[in-house]
Parts: structure tokens; sequence; C-alpha cells
């Protein structure tokens, strides 16, 4: 394959490569570090291309195997909440200070829902729900079948719907 095909097909998908990676690690630097690793690997061998049958499923399987070993590499696990000021800064918002102070609140309480899931119920919510990928497209990356993918969804959707009662009630 050529450069051209590297630039159709592979980085288009860095940013959402990025926030598998970053889903994963919970640290934007160990997730540039993994989009960055996964970019120059893809590089080098693109020679290698042409026997890859779906090459997105194979970067976001790749992405995810190096997020897991960077992870399994850092002696501190820490869980990092994005930062709602600082992703203020990039969007022009026009709510009251009370409808800012709901949307935050509702933001922290579905991002810590969303960890308390299993790891497995995560990343088939973080693909299907924010990356917008299909039962098959989520099978070939985590090399699973349709349906555990099916029952892994449908388990994190009534978890995270357990989850968010109980924070509604708190």
């Amino acid at each position: 394959m050529s450069s051209d095909s590297f630039h159709t097909i592979i980085l288009p998908l860095k940013d959402k490569l990025f926030r598998l990676a970053y889903s994963i690690v919970k640290d934007q630097a160990e997730a540039e570090d993994i989009l960055q690793d996964l970019l120059l690997k893809l590089w080098s061998r693109k020679e290698e291309w042409n026997g890859i049958e779906n090459l997105e499923a194979y970067c976001f399987r790749a992405t995810k195997n190096l997020a897991l070993d960077r992870l399994a590499s850092l002696t501190l696990r820490k869980t990092v909440i994005p930062d709602s000021d600082k992703e203020a800064l990039y969007f022009v918002d026009t709510h009251t200070p009370h409808q800012e102070m709901v949307r935050k609140e509702q933001q922290t309480a579905i991002l810590r829902s969303i960890e308390e899931l299993p790891e497995n119920q995560r990343l088939v919510f973080q693909l299907r729900e924010i990356e917008g990928m299909s039962y098959r497209e989520i099978a070939e990356v985590l090399s699973i079948s349709e349906e555990l993918v099916k029952v892994s969804l449908f388990r994190a959707r009534k978890r995270m719907k357990d989850l968010l009662t109980g924070y509604g009630e708190s």
C-alpha cells in the first residue's frame, strides 16, 4: 500500500484511536505516546497492509493491545477524570451557571459510572456508544464473538443505568 492509503485510511482514525487509548490508560500523555507508537509501527510495516483484511479493526486491536501493555507497565494506576474546566476553554457555552453545574455533575457521574464497569464491558461500551462501531467491528477489535459483544453491551448499559440511578439518589 502507498502513503496515500496511510493518509486516507489510517490518519482519519487517529482521534478515535486516541480516545480508545485514553479510555484504557487514563492519561493524555500516555495515550498520545501510544498513538504515536502505533502510527510509527504501521508506517514502518506498510508493505504488510495488503495482508490485513480489515485495516481499521487491526488499528483498533493494536491500539487496545498497546494501551493494555502500557497500563500493565505503569507502576501506579491513577484514575484521571478529564478536567471539565479545560474542556470549557475549547467550547463557547451559552448556558447559565446552574445549567453548567448540572451538566458537569452529569458528566462526572457518567464518567465515574463508566470507570466502574468491568474492563471488557467498558471497552465494548466505549467502542459502541462513543466510537459508534458495529457489533461485528467490535468483535474483530476485541477478538470476541458478536454474541459476547451484545451481552457485554447489554450488561454495561444495565450497570450504567443502575449506577446513574444511584448517583441521582445520593
